[in-house]
Parts: C-alpha cells; sequence; structure tokens
C-alpha cells in the first residue's frame, strides 16, 4: 500500500487546465505540476500561457500550450485532441476558465448571458464529455470544477454568473454520479475572496475588501496559494472515495 504522502503524487499523470492564463487556472496549474503531474496549459490568449509554461518549466516541471477558446462549443473536441498530443491522454481536466460582465439584472444582455453560461457551465460537461472516454480506458480519472460563493449567495450585478456557478455544483453531482463507477471522480472548489482578474473591481474598493475579510472566519481574503492544496487533494489518488463534492476554500465566509 502506498503511503499516504505517495498518495498526493501526480508523477506520470496529463493534467488539462483551461483558464491557464492567469489567476486560479494558473495557481492551480502550477501546483499540480509541482506535484508531478505534465500539465497542458489552455486559455484564449496564448502569451500568458508561454509565461505560465516558462514559468513551470524553470521550476522543474512540464508543461505545454494549447491555445483555446472554451466558449466555442463546436471547438471543444479539436481542444481535446490537440490537449493530448504534448503528453498523451488526460487524466485531468480542471476547468476554470471564467469571466464575469458585472451586469445589473434589468440589463443583462442575450450575449453577455450566453456567453457567461457557455464558459462556466456548457464548456466543463462538454469538454469533459470528449476527455472521459480516455479516462474509462485507464479506469481512473480527475474532473475538477470552479464554482463560487455565487454558487449559494446572491451578489449584486452577478444574475448570470451566479446562475452558472450555482450550475456547475449540480453539474458535479451529475457527472460524478455517470462517470464515477469507472473510477472518474467529479469535485468542485468554491473559492473565496481572491485577487485574480475578475475580482479587480472588488479589490480596488479597499473599504468593501475590508468588510469581507471581516466576514470570514479566518480574518482575512484569500491568496492564490490557499487553493494549491487543495486542488491537488482533488486531483490526486488521495481523493479516491470522494466525488460528487463541491468544498468551499472561502476561509469560512460560508460558514458564519
Amino acid at each position: 500500500m502506498a503511503g499516504v504522502l505517495e498518495r498526493f503524487k501526480l508523477d506520470r499523470k496529463v493534467a488539462l487546465v483551461t483558464g491557464a492564463g492567469s489567476g486560479i487556472g494558473r495557481a492551480i496549474a502550477e501546483a499540480l505540476a509541482q506535484a508531478g503531474a505534465s500539465v497542458v496549459l489552455c486559455a484564449r490568449r496564448e502569451a500568458p500561457l508561454l509565461e505560465a509554461q516558462a514559468r513551470i518549466e524553470g521550476g522543474g516541471g512540464k508543461a505545454a500550450c494549447v491555445p483555446g477558446d472554451v466558449g466555442e462549443r463546436g471547438s471543444l473536441g479539436a481542444l481535446a485532441e490537440s490537449a493530448a498530443r504534448p503528453f498523451g491522454a488526460i487524466d485531468i481536466v480542471v476547468h476554470a476558465a471564467g469571466l464575469n460582465h458585472r451586469q445589473h439584472v434589468d440589463d443583462v444582455t442575450d450575449e453577455a448571458w450566453d456567453e457567461q453560461l457557455e464558459v462556466m457551465l456548457t464548456a466543463p460537461f462538454f469538454l469533459s464529455r470528449h476527455l472521459v472516454g480516455g479516462m474509462k480506458q485507464k479506469g481512473w480519472g480527475r474532473i475538477l470544477n470552479i464554482a463560487s460563493l455565487q454558487s449559494y449567495r446572491a451578489f449584486v450585478n452577478g444574475t448570470a454568473y451566479g446562475a452558472a456557478k450555482g450550475g456547475v455544483v449540480q453539474l458535479t453531482r451529475h457527472m460524478a454520479e455517470a462517470w464515477s463507477p469507472h473510477g472518474i471522480t467529479c469535485n468542485a472548489i468554491a473559492p473565496g475572496f481572491f485577487p485574480t482578474a475578475l475580482t479587480a473591481p472588488v479589490y480596488k474598493d479597499t473599504a468593501r475588501l475590508e468588510r469581507l475579510a471581516n466576514q470570514t472566519a479566518i480574518g482575512r481574503n484569500g491568496e492564490l496559494a490557499d487553493l494549491q492544496g487543495t486542488a491537488v487533494y482533488l486531483c490526486s489518488p488521495a481523493s479516491d472515495y470522494v466525488t460528487g463534492q463541491t468544498l468551499p476554500v472561502d476561509g469560512g465566509f460560508t460558514a458564519k
């Protein structure tokens, strides 16, 4: 039987991370690489991916870039095929691509609604479905979704974003129910407030940021490193018996 620490290692595993050019996706990609996985980085813009790749390789890890837009449903099959070329079939997929238009409920446009649900709810399902065939053949796989505080609570100007993230929690359960008998677990992380491009407007308001920190049990907002251990756990053999769950990493925000 492997020792406890051995079960957190991802040697010989291949991970695809969407939204890997910055923020949460990049932090998780770096963590998976440090745990031993070969990581395929995906986002729309190539330049940030190359920066992330250089950082991972500079630390002794393995990474490759596959630019792509997960909001284009018809291209997800080709994206899945491209992702398997650098290191082989995908064992782990992390759906971290996201966007938030922050429109008032009375001003939500058709285009903004469709784009947010397509990227954050539709893409995790259809891209995963393109990848689970290879995972079934191996009898092992990991799907990690990114939920949100807005999966559970309503925030101002977050109607479409919250609807997408609420759906992620239930989608996670359904994917787990369907695919876990094949050795493929599906879980989600629900981050609190972290410094990313999506939360930049919040971080410019120091008074609001302080109020949010005071709403946590710990008394501070998150740092991207706070997500990395949870991500490695949920993507590793250490979590073999955990599936269909959404784990808040929010400093106790939802506990108060």
